[in-house]
């Protein structure tokens, strides 16, 4: 192929670009998105249409509780095991992975492992960890700590929940009595 063949492509893409770059830049001066001054179509009976209505609405979690009583401590492990063992260990005295050592959490102050760096949301929320927020913790970690380094996306399964919970208490020297 002769030099002046190479030329005459690499032209054509550069015209091709440059054609490229003019006519989008021409499109965005000339078209203006704006909303209009007043509604072109009214529907009777209709009110204004609020920001919120749109939002989704927060879902209000079912108390853990109850099924607590029924819940199976070996199937919660068999869950922890598959969800939570790529960032967490569960052994007495475990080093911390990913995320801290969960052995004792029941019952236990938020940001109890010592040595480990938990992130400023959950920093923020004092207190110990009851089975109605560890529910809250595993169904959303990020609706129960807003900007929450855990990036758990969490358990839809109540059921499974509960038996997570269940676990999580087994692993305790004096588990925390259930409610």
């Amino acid at each position: 192929m002769d030099s002046t063949e190479v030329n005459k492509g690499m032209a054509a893409i550069l015209v091709a670009g440059i054609a490229f770059f003019l006519s989008g830049w021409i499109s965005v001066t000339l078209v203006h998105d704006s909303k209009p001054e007043h509604e072109i179509l009214k529907i009777e009976g209709v009110g204004p249409v609020e920001a919120s209505a749109g939002a989704a609405k927060e879902e209000t979690l079912a108390p853990i509780a109850p099924l607590l009583a029924k819940a199976d401590p070996a199937s919660g492990e068999s869950t922890a095991k598959k969800l939570c063992v790529s960032c967490h260990t569960f052994a007495d005295g475990g080093k911390s992975g990913v995320g801290p050592n969960l052995y004792g959490t029941v019952g236990a102050a938020r940001g109890h492992t010592a040595g480990f760096n938990y992130s400023a949301a959950l920093k923020g929320k004092a207190g110990n960890w009851s089975f109605e927020e560890l529910n809250a913790w595993l169904a959303k970690p990020a609706a129960f700590a807003p900007g929450t380094r855990m990036t758990f996306a969490g358990i839809k399964s109540i059921e499974q929940r509960a038996d997570v919970i269940a676990y999580l208490r087994t692993l305790s020297k004096t588990p925390v009595p259930l409610p």
